[in-house]
Protein backbone atom coordinates (compact mmCIF):
# COMPACT_ATOMS: atom_id res chain seq x y z
CA UNK A 1 0.00 0.00 0.00
CA UNK A 2 1.41 3.11 -0.64
CA UNK A 3 0.28 6.66 0.01
CA UNK A 4 1.47 10.07 -1.81
CA UNK A 5 0.28 13.55 -0.12
CA UNK A 6 -0.06 15.64 -3.10
CA UNK A 7 -1.26 18.65 -0.76
CA UNK A 8 -1.62 18.43 3.44
CA UNK A 9 -2.60 22.05 4.57
CA UNK A 10 -6.11 23.85 4.87
CA UNK A 11 -7.57 27.29 3.81
CA UNK A 12 -5.90 28.67 0.69
CA UNK A 13 -3.55 27.11 -1.27
CA UNK A 14 0.25 28.95 -0.86
CA UNK A 15 3.47 28.80 -2.34
CA UNK A 16 4.87 25.30 -0.97
CA UNK A 17 1.61 24.51 0.80
CA UNK A 18 -1.06 22.91 -1.31
CA UNK A 19 -4.72 21.86 -0.12
CA UNK A 20 -5.76 18.53 0.41
CA UNK A 21 -5.47 15.74 -2.04
CA UNK A 22 -4.22 12.31 -1.59
CA UNK A 23 -3.24 9.37 -3.87
CA UNK A 24 -3.54 5.76 -2.35
CA UNK A 25 -1.83 2.59 -4.40
CA UNK A 26 -4.35 -0.41 -3.08
CA UNK A 27 -4.69 -3.59 -4.58
CA UNK A 28 -4.04 -2.43 -8.46
CA UNK A 29 -6.37 0.77 -8.01
CA UNK A 30 -5.03 4.23 -7.89
CA UNK A 31 -7.72 6.38 -6.07
CA UNK A 32 -7.32 10.42 -5.70
CA UNK A 33 -8.73 11.17 -2.22
CA UNK A 34 -10.34 15.43 -2.11
CA UNK A 35 -8.78 17.87 -4.79
CA UNK A 36 -8.52 20.94 -3.70
CA UNK A 37 -6.42 23.48 -6.10
CA UNK A 38 -3.33 22.82 -7.53
CA UNK A 39 -3.88 19.16 -7.43
CA UNK A 40 -2.70 18.65 -11.14
CA UNK A 41 0.38 19.68 -10.58
CA UNK A 42 0.92 17.66 -7.39
CA UNK A 43 -0.20 14.90 -9.99
CA UNK A 44 2.51 15.52 -12.71
CA UNK A 45 5.35 16.26 -10.03
CA UNK A 46 4.46 12.61 -8.51
CA UNK A 47 4.66 11.23 -11.52
CA UNK A 48 1.42 9.34 -11.24
CA UNK A 49 -0.38 8.32 -14.74
CA UNK A 50 -3.63 10.19 -14.90
CA UNK A 51 -5.26 7.43 -16.80
CA UNK A 52 -4.83 5.23 -13.97
CA UNK A 53 -7.35 7.23 -11.90
CA UNK A 54 -10.95 5.79 -12.16
CA UNK A 55 -12.34 6.53 -8.72
CA UNK A 56 -12.12 9.86 -7.02
CA UNK A 57 -13.27 10.37 -3.74
CA UNK A 58 -14.50 14.07 -1.91
CA UNK A 59 -15.02 14.67 1.35
CA UNK A 60 -17.28 17.73 1.43
CA UNK A 61 -17.75 20.78 -0.78
CA UNK A 62 -15.04 23.52 0.54
CA UNK A 63 -12.83 24.70 -1.87
CA UNK A 64 -9.45 23.02 -0.45
CA UNK A 65 -10.71 20.21 -0.57
CA UNK A 66 -13.33 20.30 -4.44
CA UNK A 67 -11.90 23.77 -6.38
CA UNK A 68 -8.97 21.65 -8.28
CA UNK A 69 -12.28 19.08 -9.48
CA UNK A 70 -13.07 20.61 -12.84
CA UNK A 71 -9.73 22.11 -13.65
CA UNK A 72 -8.36 18.10 -13.40
CA UNK A 73 -11.89 16.57 -15.82
CA UNK A 74 -10.75 19.27 -17.96
CA UNK A 75 -7.23 17.99 -18.19
CA UNK A 76 -8.69 14.58 -18.59
CA UNK A 77 -10.53 15.48 -21.55
CA UNK A 78 -7.79 17.48 -23.54
CA UNK A 79 -5.55 14.50 -22.65
CA UNK A 80 -8.31 12.55 -25.23
CA UNK A 81 -9.06 10.21 -21.97
CA UNK A 82 -11.28 7.46 -22.91
CA UNK A 83 -11.54 5.34 -19.50
CA UNK A 84 -14.13 6.07 -17.31
CA UNK A 85 -14.23 8.22 -14.35
CA UNK A 86 -16.27 7.88 -10.95
CA UNK A 87 -16.59 10.62 -8.47
CA UNK A 88 -17.95 9.96 -5.16
CA UNK A 89 -18.85 13.09 -3.24
CA UNK A 90 -21.48 14.79 -1.60
CA UNK A 91 -24.82 15.59 -3.37
CA UNK A 92 -24.18 19.53 -5.01
CA UNK A 93 -20.87 17.73 -6.97
CA UNK A 94 -22.48 17.05 -10.25
CA UNK A 95 -24.66 20.27 -10.38
CA UNK A 96 -21.51 22.13 -9.91
CA UNK A 97 -19.37 20.30 -12.44
CA UNK A 98 -21.88 20.53 -14.93
CA UNK A 99 -22.37 23.37 -15.19
CA UNK A 100 -18.59 24.80 -15.12
CA UNK A 101 -18.56 22.29 -17.83
CA UNK A 102 -21.37 23.66 -19.51
CA UNK A 103 -20.56 27.14 -19.05
CA UNK A 104 -16.79 26.72 -20.45
CA UNK A 105 -18.18 25.01 -23.71
CA UNK A 106 -16.41 21.82 -23.00
CA UNK A 107 -17.90 18.44 -24.42
CA UNK A 108 -16.97 15.16 -22.56
CA UNK A 109 -15.49 12.62 -24.68
CA UNK A 110 -14.87 10.08 -21.92
CA UNK A 111 -17.58 8.51 -19.91
CA UNK A 112 -17.78 10.96 -16.57
CA UNK A 113 -20.06 8.84 -13.59
CA UNK A 114 -21.30 11.03 -10.34
CA UNK A 115 -22.13 8.60 -7.07
CA UNK A 116 -23.78 11.63 -4.81
CA UNK A 117 -23.24 10.98 -1.15
CA UNK A 118 -25.92 11.83 1.51
CA UNK A 119 -26.44 10.40 3.64
CA UNK A 120 -25.57 10.39 7.10
CA UNK A 121 -25.11 6.76 8.11
CA UNK A 122 -21.74 4.65 7.40
CA UNK A 123 -22.03 2.90 3.78
CA UNK A 124 -20.04 0.82 1.60
CA UNK A 125 -20.07 3.17 -1.55
CA UNK A 126 -17.34 0.80 -3.70
CA UNK A 127 -16.70 -2.68 -3.47
CA UNK A 128 -15.17 -5.25 -6.00
CA UNK A 129 -13.29 -8.79 -5.31
CA UNK A 130 -10.69 -7.13 -3.78
CA UNK A 131 -11.26 -4.03 -1.53
CA UNK A 132 -14.46 -1.89 -0.23
CA UNK A 133 -14.80 1.74 0.47
CA UNK A 134 -16.93 2.51 3.22
CA UNK A 135 -17.64 6.10 4.70
CA UNK A 136 -17.18 7.33 7.81
CA UNK A 137 -19.78 10.43 8.93
CA UNK A 138 -17.56 13.34 10.23
CA UNK A 139 -18.73 16.72 12.27
CA UNK A 140 -17.94 19.52 10.15
CA UNK A 141 -19.53 22.49 9.18
CA UNK A 142 -21.06 21.45 5.92
CA UNK A 143 -22.08 17.40 5.42
CA UNK A 144 -18.54 15.83 5.27
CA UNK A 145 -17.24 11.90 4.99
CA UNK A 146 -14.24 10.45 5.83
CA UNK A 147 -13.08 6.89 3.86
CA UNK A 148 -12.11 3.63 5.09
CA UNK A 149 -10.79 1.52 2.58
CA UNK A 150 -10.18 -1.89 3.26
CA UNK A 151 -8.87 -5.46 1.73
CA UNK A 152 -10.49 -8.13 1.18
CA UNK A 153 -9.20 -11.25 3.10
CA UNK A 154 -6.73 -13.08 1.11
CA UNK A 155 -5.98 -16.37 -0.07
CA UNK A 156 -3.98 -18.34 2.01
CA UNK A 157 -0.78 -19.51 1.09
CA UNK A 158 0.17 -22.63 -0.21
CA UNK A 159 2.24 -25.18 1.61
CA UNK A 160 4.67 -26.12 -1.38
CA UNK A 161 6.75 -29.24 0.68
CA UNK A 162 3.11 -29.95 2.09
CA UNK A 163 1.31 -30.68 -1.12
CA UNK A 164 4.57 -32.54 -2.28
CA UNK A 165 4.96 -34.76 0.38
CA UNK A 166 0.92 -35.50 -0.17
CA UNK A 167 1.20 -35.94 -4.05
CA UNK A 168 -1.73 -33.66 -3.98
CA UNK A 169 -2.57 -32.57 -7.73
CA UNK A 170 -1.97 -28.85 -8.74
CA UNK A 171 -5.71 -28.64 -9.72
CA UNK A 172 -6.45 -28.81 -6.30
CA UNK A 173 -4.01 -26.14 -5.25
CA UNK A 174 -7.10 -23.27 -5.49
CA UNK A 175 -9.36 -25.29 -3.39
CA UNK A 176 -6.57 -25.13 -0.43
CA UNK A 177 -6.14 -21.32 -1.14
CA UNK A 178 -9.33 -21.01 -0.84
CA UNK A 179 -9.14 -22.82 2.52
CA UNK A 180 -10.38 -26.06 1.81
CA UNK A 181 -9.31 -29.32 3.45
CA UNK A 182 -8.32 -31.88 0.93
CA UNK A 183 -9.62 -35.93 0.59
CA UNK A 184 -6.96 -38.27 -0.38
CA UNK A 185 -7.93 -41.30 -2.67
CA UNK A 186 -7.22 -43.66 0.07
CA UNK A 187 -9.94 -41.69 1.92
CA UNK A 188 -7.55 -39.38 4.69
CA UNK A 189 -8.38 -36.51 5.31
CA UNK A 190 -5.85 -33.21 5.26
CA UNK A 191 -6.87 -30.62 7.10
CA UNK A 192 -6.21 -27.02 5.47
CA UNK A 193 -3.85 -25.82 7.93
CA UNK A 194 -1.43 -28.87 6.97
CA UNK A 195 -1.14 -27.84 3.72
CA UNK A 196 -1.06 -24.15 3.84
CA UNK A 197 -0.12 -21.18 5.62
CA UNK A 198 -2.68 -18.20 6.82
CA UNK A 199 -2.80 -15.52 4.31
CA UNK A 200 -1.24 -11.80 5.06
CA UNK A 201 -3.29 -9.68 6.59
CA UNK A 202 -5.77 -7.49 5.43
CA UNK A 203 -4.09 -3.77 4.68
CA UNK A 204 -6.26 -0.87 5.63
CA UNK A 205 -6.68 3.27 4.94
CA UNK A 206 -8.85 5.41 7.10
CA UNK A 207 -8.91 9.25 5.75
CA UNK A 208 -10.43 11.10 8.13
CA UNK A 209 -10.81 14.86 6.85
CA UNK A 210 -11.93 18.18 8.45
CA UNK A 211 -14.36 17.23 11.51
CA UNK A 212 -14.49 18.22 15.02
CA UNK A 213 -13.22 15.42 17.52
CA UNK A 214 -15.89 12.93 17.01
CA UNK A 215 -15.14 9.96 19.04
CA UNK A 216 -18.28 8.15 17.52
CA UNK A 217 -15.71 7.13 14.60
CA UNK A 218 -13.90 4.70 16.70
CA UNK A 219 -15.75 1.66 16.11
CA UNK A 220 -15.27 2.35 12.08
CA UNK A 221 -12.19 2.61 12.21
CA UNK A 222 -11.05 0.05 15.24
CA UNK A 223 -7.79 -1.26 14.57
CA UNK A 224 -6.76 -0.43 11.24
CA UNK A 225 -3.54 0.02 9.85
CA UNK A 226 -2.96 3.63 8.61
CA UNK A 227 -5.55 6.46 9.85
CA UNK A 228 -4.95 10.22 8.73
CA UNK A 229 -6.82 12.73 10.77
CA UNK A 230 -6.74 16.27 10.11
CA UNK A 231 -4.92 18.24 12.88
CA UNK A 232 -5.69 21.85 11.75
CA UNK A 233 -4.82 23.24 15.22
CA UNK A 234 -2.62 22.65 18.58
CA UNK A 235 -4.46 22.28 22.20
CA UNK A 236 -3.60 26.09 22.42
CA UNK A 237 -6.21 26.89 19.94
CA UNK A 238 -8.81 24.36 21.36
CA UNK A 239 -11.71 26.79 21.05
CA UNK A 240 -11.04 28.18 17.66
CA UNK A 241 -10.95 24.12 16.90
CA UNK A 242 -14.55 23.84 18.20
CA UNK A 243 -15.81 27.17 17.04
CA UNK A 244 -14.68 26.03 13.16
CA UNK A 245 -15.44 21.95 13.71
CA UNK A 246 -11.94 21.13 13.58
CA UNK A 247 -9.65 18.90 15.48
CA UNK A 248 -6.47 19.32 17.68
CA UNK A 249 -3.05 17.37 17.02
CA UNK A 250 -4.11 15.88 20.67
CA UNK A 251 -7.70 14.98 19.85
CA UNK A 252 -6.08 13.11 16.69
CA UNK A 253 -3.84 11.03 18.76
CA UNK A 254 -6.50 10.39 20.97
CA UNK A 255 -9.02 9.21 18.37
CA UNK A 256 -5.64 6.66 17.13
CA UNK A 257 -5.33 5.49 20.75
CA UNK A 258 -8.98 4.76 21.60
CA UNK A 259 -9.06 3.10 17.51
CA UNK A 260 -6.47 1.08 18.37
CA UNK A 261 -4.44 2.00 14.94
CA UNK A 262 -1.21 0.68 14.09
CA UNK A 263 -0.13 4.54 12.45
CA UNK A 264 -1.13 7.99 12.54
CA UNK A 265 -0.60 10.67 9.93
CA UNK A 266 -1.83 13.88 10.85
CA UNK A 267 -2.20 16.46 8.17
CA UNK A 268 -4.35 19.66 7.35
CA UNK A 269 -2.06 22.41 9.33
CA UNK A 270 -3.24 25.88 9.96
CA UNK A 271 -0.50 28.40 8.57
CA UNK A 272 -0.71 30.35 11.71
CA UNK A 273 1.97 27.58 12.82
CA UNK A 274 5.24 27.67 11.17
CA UNK A 275 6.95 24.37 12.18
CA UNK A 276 5.30 21.41 11.60
CA UNK A 277 6.85 19.07 14.31
CA UNK A 278 5.03 20.65 16.93
CA UNK A 279 1.70 18.72 15.64
CA UNK A 280 3.30 15.43 15.86
CA UNK A 281 5.15 16.40 19.42
CA UNK A 282 1.56 17.11 20.48
CA UNK A 283 0.20 14.04 19.19
CA UNK A 284 3.03 12.07 20.58
CA UNK A 285 2.66 12.99 24.44
CA UNK A 286 -0.43 10.03 23.62
CA UNK A 287 0.01 8.15 20.54
CA UNK A 288 4.21 8.11 19.65
CA UNK A 289 3.61 6.14 16.43
CA UNK A 290 2.71 9.24 14.66
CA UNK A 291 3.99 10.84 11.04
CA UNK A 292 3.71 14.26 9.88
CA UNK A 293 2.14 14.39 5.98
CA UNK A 294 3.84 16.67 4.04
CA UNK A 295 3.59 17.86 0.13
CA UNK A 296 4.78 15.13 -2.19
CA UNK A 297 5.73 12.69 0.57
CA UNK A 298 5.27 9.23 -0.35
CA UNK A 299 4.74 6.94 2.53
CA UNK A 300 4.82 2.59 1.77
CA UNK A 301 2.57 0.30 4.70
CA UNK A 302 4.06 -3.53 4.05
CA UNK A 303 1.36 -6.19 4.84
Amino acid sequence: MKLTTLGCHSASPRDKARTTAQLLEMRGHLFLIDCGEGTQMALRQSGAKFARIKHIFISHLHGDHFYGLAGLISTFQLQGREAELHIHAPKGAKEAMLLLLKVSGAHMVFPLYFHELESKESEVIFEDDKLSVTTIPLDHRIYANGFLFKEKNKERKLNADAVQEYGIDVCYYQNIKNGRDIILDTGECIPNEVLSFPPAPAQSYAFCSDTAYLPKIIPLIEGVQVLYHESTFLEDNRALAEKTKHSTALEAAKIAKAANVQTLILGHYSSRYKDKRVFQEEAQTIFPNTLLSEDGKEFYFSE
